[in-house]
């Protein structure tokens, strides 16, 4: 537990981890499982819940300094879960494509931040760090 006390930083850092489990493993099951259904819609809506609050937490999350382009993905990711939630609230034409696109892209977003976030603990400098960062997004998006 020790090690995780040294990257997690604070309350925030755990909220932000936790978060991001739960929009993992949520996420992942909806994947998994048969569209439509209401165990669908209702793992659904763990999802959006659980991305908005990681997506929020990030805002105060502060590795390098400020604004980084790891909030400039998040908000990416914010317009892609309200992109993906709005359309099946509103119901409205073609809804079920503009749900399925922003809502898969959603998940890959966020698999890509885990491999990213996995494959820079083991870089030795910076240089390496946003090389792993790149590798693992454009292998996951490519996926």
């Amino acid at each position: 537990m020790d090690y995780l006390n040294q990257i997690i930083s604070g309350n925030i850092g755990w909220f932000h981890f936790i978060t991001s489990i739960l929009a993992l493993i949520s996420g992942t099951i909806v994947v998994l499982n048969t569209k439509g259904t209401t165990f669908h819609k209702r793992i659904g809506y763990i999802y959006v819940v659980n991305m908005i609050a990681l997506n929020i937490s990030s805002f105060f999350l502060m590795n390098f300094g400020g604004f980084s382009i790891f909030h400039f993905f998040a908000i990416i990711s914010l317009v892609g879960v309200i992109g993906g939630i709005v359309p099946t609230i509103k119901k409205g034409k073609n809804w079920f494509g503009y749900h399925f696109y922003f809502m898969s892209w959603s998940v890959v977003g966020l698999y890509a931040a885990l491999w990213s976030e996995v494959g820079t603990r083991f870089v030795r400098n910076m240089q390496e760090f946003w090389w792993m960062v790149a590798l693992a997004t454009l292998i996951t998006v490519a996926i």
